[in-house]
């Protein structure tokens, strides 16, 4: 009787491993946010921001001479409001171009203008009508007409803008003839020297004229240097004579009196007629006495006496 082979039943083969540390680094790859550089490496944080340069300071009427002279400051309280800027009657903006305005039509039709300041319309000593300067003061982009008219003592300062084909004028104020002006960006500074100070003051554009916004006082006059302290090698030093001050000794010891030279070669007398006060020994007065006249008798002189 023949029997059949069994079948076993093929055990399935192990799966091959992968390895552990690898698959980790890679996961923990994929798990880094994406942009991230790492520390040290350069970063792209989008577009710059674009920079606004600060606005300069541009000087009116740069040629013009300035002097100094004392002049009070005004304080911001004190005055009075202002009416509402009115169009100068009977003149019209050419094109509506603020340059094309005629200054002598203008200072003729404004009421603002003092019958003191059209003089500079006709010789006048001491009158000066500047030209003309152009600054955008209002920031519309469109420039506005400063105008100075000199007097004898002072300069008065006007400024308009154009408002459609007609003329505002936005301010006036009266200076010293040796003012300062500048204007950084829509700023309008004015300066005036007030001896060895500046007085600065700052208008700026409020929608209807030119406001007073800050003022500053400035040291332009020369400061005082102290005077130099004398040193030791340039202290006057005073000669004393010999014998009364003390002499230099090495060391910094005390100083001793030297005594004063006999003549003949003395030696010094030791006892009551020392002066320990000032340590000298007195000196020999000298005999003021005459010697006694010669006698007229012979005096005997004994012989001696001779021995045996």
């Amino acid at each position: 009787m023949s029997t059949a082979p069994r079948r076993t039943a093929a055990r399935p083969r192990p799966a091959a491993r992968l390895p552990v540390l690898p698959v980790l680094l890679a996961a923990a790859a994929l798990a880094l946010p994406v942009g991230c550089a790492a520390p040290g490496e350069l970063r792209d944080h989008g577009a710059v921001a674009p920079v606004t340069p600060s606005p300069a300071r541009v000087p009116l009427w740069p040629s013009a001479p300035t002097a100094s002279s004392p002049t009070p400051l005004e304080p911001t309280g004190s005055r009075s409001p202002e009416p509402t800027p009115q169009p100068v009657p009977d003149l019209t903006v050419p094109g509506q171009d603020i340059t094309a305005v005629d200054v002598r039509a203008l200072l003729t039709k404004d009421p603002g203008v003092t019958q003191d300041e059209r003089r500079v319309l006709e010789p006048c000593p001491g009158c000066e009508l500047r030209a003309p300067e152009f600054r955008d003061l209002t920031g519309d982009g469109r420039p506005e007409l400063l105008l100075a008219v000199g007097l004898a003592d002072t300069v008065v300062l006007h400024v308009y803008t154009a408002s459609g084909d007609r003329l505002l004028p936005i301010h006036r104020v009266s200076l010293l003839k040796g003012f300062g002006a500048e204007t950084v960006g829509t700023d309008l500074w004015l300066y005036e020297p007030t001896g060895s100070f500046r007085t600065g003051r700052l208008y700026r554009w409020d929608g209807v004229r030119l406001a007073l916004a800050d003022q500053k006082v400035e040291g332009i006059g020369p400061t005082q240097e102290p005077e130099p302290t004398p040193s030791a090698a340039e202290k006057p030093t005073v000669e004393r004579p010999p014998g009364t001050g003390p002499s230099a000794v090495t060391g910094g010891g005390p100083v001793k009196p030297v005594a004063p030279s006999r003549p003949g070669g003395a030696p010094p007398s030791v006892g009551a007629g020392a002066d320990p006060a000032v340590g000298k020994q007195p000196q020999p007065q000298p005999n003021t006495a005459r010697p006694a006249p010669p006698s007229a008798t012979p005096t005997a002189v004994p012989f001696p006496e001779t021995k045996p």
